[in-house]
């Protein structure tokens, strides 16, 4: 017979608990702060990139005097700014 079939019932309840601790709070780790550091960074390349095709294309079909591509990567740069803003609070909640 092995020892694990005779722990008393307290022993066995009080690993369960641990182990439900350790998994519902794992603490910190690098890869989560490789993680975190890689949203932030989609937050705002995204919307830059996709602000700069939209200037391309606007400079092309629809040219002004002042330059569509360089006020859409500055629009696209403060709303990415905006998102990764909203990201980290809601992550910061969690905690």
């Amino acid at each position: 017979m092995t020892r694990g079939s005779d722990k008393p019932t307290n022993d066995i309840a009080r690993q369960a608990k641990r182990m439900k601790s350790t998994r519902d709070n794992p603490g910190p780790s690098p890869l989560r702060g490789i993680g975190t550091f890689g949203m932030i960074g989609w937050s705002i390349a995204v919307p830059t990139v996709g602000g700069a095709f939209l200037g391309l294309w606007l400079d092309r079909v629809a040219p002004q005097v002042f330059s569509w591509t360089i006020a859409l990567i500055l629009g696209g740069v403060v709303i990415g700014a905006f998102i990764a803003a909203s990201w980290i609070n809601k992550e910061g909640d969690d905690k």
